[in-house]
């Protein structure tokens, strides 16, 4: 396949999540490469977390595809009635209550100005994917918005606190993201955040010592990689002891 074909086939999403996206590393692959590369490439499980994320992305990047969500009127999930609805979709669903919250935190970043001038400019693009190689090994990567008249990524979050985010950016390998992205895509990335308790809006750039610490990371994660699962592997997982000095 030419690169062209192949960044064609990861605009599907369940391409690039799928058995054809994991010939790739990606940034999502970070955290257990570094804390436990036992569960390298084993599903997570779906959390509530995920899908309000899920979300609050496409109801701002792809609003078209929020059909693909369902929605139930209860007052949680432990009530009879979700949980047999849940049974009968066979996934999770989301609350009409998160979803009246996650409306209101959508809006309260599109009424913004400046953001919503940023991620609807002319001439952008979304949910754009891209591969390259970065240190020897083959990575994937999809941008939320690439906005070329501003050479910018940008990529939208929603934080638990945003006076905490540059804190949690570390822990989230968010740091690893930009270098990773910054690499593919030859643009700065910057990160609109909106606070999910407060709906407070924030615009993070990065600064050369966070994504030297993003960099710093995806060696390591390259090196463990490399030890465990590369063709060259020179040690078997299932061997693999935690090492740390207290």
């Amino acid at each position: 396949m030419t690169k062209s074909d192949i960044l064609k086939a990861l605009e599907d999403d369940s391409k690039y999540y799928g058995e054809f996206g994991k010939q790739y590393l990606s940034n999502s692959d970070i955290g257990k490469l570094l804390k436990n590369p036992t569960q390298f490439r084993v599903s997570n499980e779906f959390t509530k977390p995920m899908l309000e994320g899920r979300y609050f992305h496409t109801k701002i990047l792809e609003p078209q595809k929020l059909n693909d969500f369902k929605v139930i009127d209860v007052a949680s999930r432990n009530t009879i009635r979700y949980k047999e609805a849940e049974g009968l979709e066979g996934e999770m669903l989301l609350l009409k209550k998160e979803q009246e919250h996650l409306d209101f935190l959508c809006s309260k970043m599109t009424s913004n100005m400046e953001m919503c001038d940023l991620i609807y400019e002319e001439g952008n693009q979304f949910e754009l994917p891209e591969i390259q190689k970065i240190m020897n090994l083959d990575w994937k990567g999809k941008a939320d918005i690439i906005n070329n008249n501003s050479n910018l990524i940008i990529d939208i979050k929603t934080s638990g606190d945003i006076d905490k985010f540059m804190y949690s950016a570390k822990t989230y390998n968010y740091d690893s993201q930009a270098y990773i992205y910054q690499r593919l895509f030859n643009k700065p990335l910057v990160f609109f955040v909106i606070d999910k308790r407060t709906a407070r809006l924030g615009v993070f750039d990065c600064s050369a010592t966070f994504l030297k610490a993003g960099q710093d990371k995806v060696e390591q994660a390259v090196e463990v990689y490399q030890k465990y699962f590369s063709d060259e592997a020179t040690e078997d997982i299932h061997s693999y002891i935690h090492r740390q000095t207290l």
